[in-house]
C-alpha cells in the first residue's frame, strides 16, 4: 500500500481524522508519518505520538502487542498462564497504552499483571522475575522529549529481548493484514475477564527488600541530598529506598515531583543534560546539599551532581561508573576468584584498569544493557564468572542482579552511600575521582550525537556509516590507526554483528561510530588517556577537530 493510500485509510477513523486533515496538503509530513511502521528491535519501539504507522498511537501499540501475543501463544499454554507484567511511566497515554496491551493479550487468553500506578523500568524487570512471568512490557520512551512514547519488551529473565526473540515478534507483526481489525478488550471488560490482575504494594515491598541487600557502608548518613524524579516514575521507590537506608536529609524538588508527561520544567527530561539539574541546583544551594540526584522518566538512568565550592559539577556516566566500581570492589570483604564486571565497547577504559587492579576480569559487550544482562544470565548457567557490576557510559548502571536492566533506584541509593563514605573522610566524590585519575591515569571521554530525522535523515546516517565501513580513516589528529574493529563483519572480539566501527590509535586513544538504536542519531564516541587532565582535554579536542569533516 502506498503512503497516500495509507493516509486515506487512517483518515477514515474518527480518532485520527482531525489531526490528519491538518496535514492533507503537506506531502513531506504525510510521507514521514507513513513511509514505515515504527521499527521494532531489541530495544522495543519508540517514536513520536500521533496518527500514522510511523507514530505511537492506539493502533501501533495494538500491533506490537499482537506480535507479542502471537509469540506467547506459540510458546504454549504454560506461557499464556505465566503471562506478562506491564508497567508504564508518566508520559502522555502511557497508562492507556498499558491497558490496551493487556486487552490485546486477554483477547489471546494470555494473563497480565498491570501496575496500578506508574513504576520505573527496573521495578518492571524485577517484577517479571518475582512473579515468574513469561514476559514483561513497559510503556516508555525513556528520556526522550515529551512528544515521544514507546513499548519495551522483556523476556522471562527480566532482561530486554534478545535479537532472536525480537525478530520473531516482528515476523508476527508483519503477518497482520489490517491493524484496524486487531481485537482488544476494553479496560472494564478486561478487569472482569479474569485475565488481568492489578499489582502494586506487594511488588513495591519486595523490590525495597531486595534493595536493602546492596548496603555496604554502615556509617553516618546525615549528608544533605537533593533528589528530583524529573516528573517521572521513580519518585516513590527512590524516596522510599533512601529513607529506609537512613538518609533523612533528602530534599525533593517539589516542582518536578509532580508526574506530568509535559515535563513542564525541563526542555528535555534527560539527567545527562545540565539543564535538567537547574531546579535541583537551586534547591541544593538553599539546603546546602552536597549531592544532587536525578532519575529520568522511566527510572533507569541516574545523573549526579556534586558540590564544588559554591557551585555543582555534573559527573559524566563514565566518571560515576568508575567511582561506583571502585567503591563496590573496595567494600567487598572478599572478592570471588572468578569475579567480573561488564561494560560496553563505548564505555571508558578506566573501569577496566580499576577492575584489573583488584584482580577482577572485565568483559565487554555491544552497546545496550540487554547484552550486559545476557552475560549475567550466561554466568548463572555456566558459573564461569560471578557478576559484580555492570555499566555503560549513558548513565546506566547495575549492582544487584535481582534486576536485569540498568537501575537508577539502586544506584541512587549506592551513590548516596558512597558520598557519605567519602564525606566521613572529609572528601567529596570529586576528591575520590581525582584520586582515581592519579592512580590509574587521566582518562577522558566525549560523546557527539548528530540528529537526522525522517527519510532523508535515515539515509544520511546510513551514508555516514557506509563511509566508515568502506573507507576507514588511517589516522585521527595525526595519530595512526593501529586497529579497526568493524563489527558489521561479525565475530569481532567474539561479539555479534552490529553496525559499529571502532578505531584504536597508536597512543591507545579510540573512536567509535554507531547509529542509535532508538533515536534518529549518529553517535561518535571518543576516549583518551594521558598523564594530565589538560593533556587529555587537548587530545579530545584534537580528535574532534579531525572528525568534523565526517560530521559535515
Amino acid at each position: 500500500m502506498q503512503m497516500k493510500e495509507k493516509y486515506n485509510r487512517w483518515l477514515e477513523h474518527p480518532i485520527y481524522r482531525a489531526e490528519l486533515e491538518e496535514i492533507k496538503h503537506n506531502e513531506a509530513e504525510i510521507a514521514d508519518r507513513f513511509y514505515q511502521t515504527v521499527p521494532f528491535g531489541t530495544g522495543g519501539m519508540r517514536g513520536k505520538l500521533g496518527a500514522g504507522t510511523n507514530r505511537i498511537n492506539v493502533n501501533t501499540i495494538r500491533l506490537v502487542a499482537e506480535g507479542l501475543a502471537r509469540q506467547i501463544a506459540a510458546a504454549g499454554d504454560e506461557a499464556r498462564t505465566r503471562g506478562v507484567v506491564i508497567a508504564y511511566d508518566t508520559r502522555h497515554f502511557s497508562k492507556e497504552f498499558a491497558y490496551e496491551t493487556a486487552g490485546v493479550l486477554a483477547a489471546h487468553e494470555i494473563r497480565s499483571y498491570v501496575f496500578k500506578e506508574s513504576r520505573p523500568t527496573p521495578e518492571l524487570s524485577f517484577a517479571v522475575r518475582y512473579l515468574s512471568a513469561f514476559s514483561g512490557v513497559v510503556i516508555t520512551a525513556s528520556h526522550n522529549p515529551k512528544q515521544y512514547n514507546g513499548f519495551k519488551v522483556y523476556g522471562e529473565d527480566g532482561a530486554q529481548l534478545t535479537p532472536q526473540f525480537a525478530d520473531r515478534i516482528v515476523a508476527h507483526m508483519e503477518s497482520v493484514q489490517d491493524l484496524f481489525r486487531l481485537e482488544s478488550l476494553s479496560k472494564d471488560t478486561l478487569l472482569e475477564s479474569g485475565y488481568c490482575t492489578e499489582i502494586l504494594e506487594e511488588l513495591d515491598n519486595a523490590y525495597q527488600k531486595a534493595l536493602k541487600t546492596l548496603a555496604q557502608h554502615t556509617g553516618k548518613k546525615d549528608l544533605p541530598l537533593v533528589y528530583t524524579p524529573l516528573h517521572g516514575a521513580a519518585l516513590v521507590p527512590t524516596a522510599c529506598a533512601l529513607a529506609e537506608a537512613g538518609f533523612h536529609h533528602v530534599s525533593i524538588v517539589e516542582e518536578q515531583a509532580k508526574q506530568d508527561g509535559d515535563f513542564p520544567t525541563v526542555s528535555y527530561p534527560n539527567p545527562e543534560e545540565a539543564d535538567a539539574f537547574r531546579l535541583a541546583i537551586e534547591l541544593g544551594q538553599k539546603t546546602s546539599a552536597e549531592l544532587l540526584l536525578a532519575t529520568d522518566p522511566d527510572g533507569d538512568r541516574l545523573g549526579v551532581a556534586v558540590r564544588d565550592g559554591d557551585s555543582y559539577k555534573l559527573l559524566t556516566g563514565n566518571e560515576l561508573g568508575a567511582l561506583l566500581l571502585h567503591y563496590i570492589l573496595l567494600g567487598k570483604k572478599t572478592l570471588p576468584i572468578n569475579g567480573a564486571i561488564v561494560k560496553t565497547i563505548v564505555t571508558s577504559e578506566l573501569g577496566a584498569a580499576i577492575a584489573e587492579s583488584f584482580g577482577v576480569k572485565t568483559i565487554e559487550t555491544l552497546t545496550g544493557f540487554k547484552f550486559i544482562a545476557e552475560k549475567i544470565a550466561e554466568w548463572e548457567r555456566t558459573g564461569e564468572y560471578t557478576f559484580l557490576f555492570g555499566y555503560e557510559e549513558s548513565y546506566g548502571y547495575l549492582a544487584g542482579d535481582f534486576v536485569r536492566d540498568k537501575d537508577a533506584v539502586q544506584i541512587a541509593l549506592l551513590t548516596a552511600e558512597m558520598a557519605s563514605y567519602y564525606s566521613e573522610q572529609g572528601k567529596t566524590l570529586l576528591d575520590g575521582l581525582q584520586a582515581l585519575y592519579k592512580e590509574y591515569g587521566f582518562y577522558k571521554e566525549e560523546l557527539i550525537s548528530l540528529t537526522f530525522e525522517g527519510i532523508d535523515g535515515r539515509q544520511k546516517i546510513a551514508s555516514i556509516m557506509e563511509t566508515f565501513h568502506q573507507d576507514p580513516p588511517r589516522e585521527f589528529a595525526h595519530i595512526r590507526v593501529v586497529k579497526v574493529e568493524d563489527y558489521s563483519l561479525g565475530n569481532i572480539n567474539g561479539l555479534p554483528m552490529a553496525d559499529v566501527v571502532k578505531f584504536i590509535l597508536a597512543d591507545e586513544s579510540w573512536i567509535c561510530v554507531r547509529p542509535s538504536g532508538t533515536e534518529p542519531k549518529c553517535k561518535f564516541y571518543i576516549g583518551v588517556k594521558k598523564d594530565s587532565e589538560a593533556a587529555s582535554k587537548q587530545a579530545i579536542e584534537n580528535i574532534k577537530d579531525d572528525l568534523k569533516q565526517y560530521m559535515e
